[in-house]
């Protein structure tokens, strides 16, 4: 059963200044069994994260339908959900890794990830000890837990966002270029967590460069040239 039903999606952007319309990508569409993992690869600009902030309504769709089945709301067209809808699927079941980080001013990296479990409800307790068993897997230092992420390397702040999003295990999982500042070793590590995830039913779309990160872990691979699927 498709978790995830993306159906002829447009996305244009129209640089005023310019008077330019740029088509970022035109009539996309696929569909994502629940539990599957789809990867989509293609040059830089060829439109593979619109697709991603599309789905994760950072970014609105010009045509199309993007329909999830939500635990929450059922059958849901998130191009067409309301603002307080996406809040709340973006807390509960809707993940998003991207490569930069976004932490609130003051926020210690232990915190930024046991935010992600506080609010859905998780007691204090058990968020520090899952947070700190995420951020212990991903090869964080503990010298860095209660630093502010702003000092942090590329690599490290990616390490960050992956425990963030994954100390969660979100229903769906949208990864943007997930170990494009990674070593190998920790790549490994980052394929050993999303297979697990996968093994407990978290659906997943991930775009990446690094065709060999892929194997074994993607069901079904899509390229995306000049805006369109193949």
């Amino acid at each position: 059963m498709a978790i995830l039903s993306i159906k002829n999606l447009t996305k244009d952007f129209y640089i005023y200044n310019a008077n330019k319309e740029i088509h970022s990508c035109k009539n996309v569409s696929f569909e994502l069994e629940e539990g599957g993992f789809i990867g989509i690869v293609g040059l830089s600009g060829a439109g593979k994260s619109t697709i991603l902030k599309c789905i994760n309504r950072s970014y609105l769709v010009t045509e199309g339908e993007i329909l999830y089945d939500s635990k929450a709301f059922g059958m849901i067209d998130l191009a067409k959900a309301s603002e307080r809808q996406m809040l709340y699927l973006r807390k509960y079941e809707i993940g998003y890794v991207s490569q930069f980080l976004n932490v609130m001013p003051r926020t210690t990296a232990r915190q930024h990830v046991m935010n992600a479990l506080l609010e859905i409800g998780t007691d204090e307790a058990e968020a520090k000890e899952k947070a700190e068993e995420m951020m212990r897997y991903f090869k964080l230092s503990e010298d860095l837990w209660d630093l502010y992420p702003n000092t942090f390397s590329g690599g490290e702040r990616l390490r960050l966002n992956l425990a963030h999003t994954m100390v969660k295990k979100p229903r769906l999982m949208l990864l943007d270029e997930p170990t494009a500042s990674l070593d190998n070793k920790t790549k490994e590590l980052v394929k050993d967590m999303l297979l697990k995830l996968k093994e407990q039913n978290t659906s997943m779309l991930g775009i990446f460069h690094d065709l060999e990160f892929m194997d074994g872990v993607c069901d079904r691979v899509y390229n995306i040239s000049e805006g369109k699927l193949s």
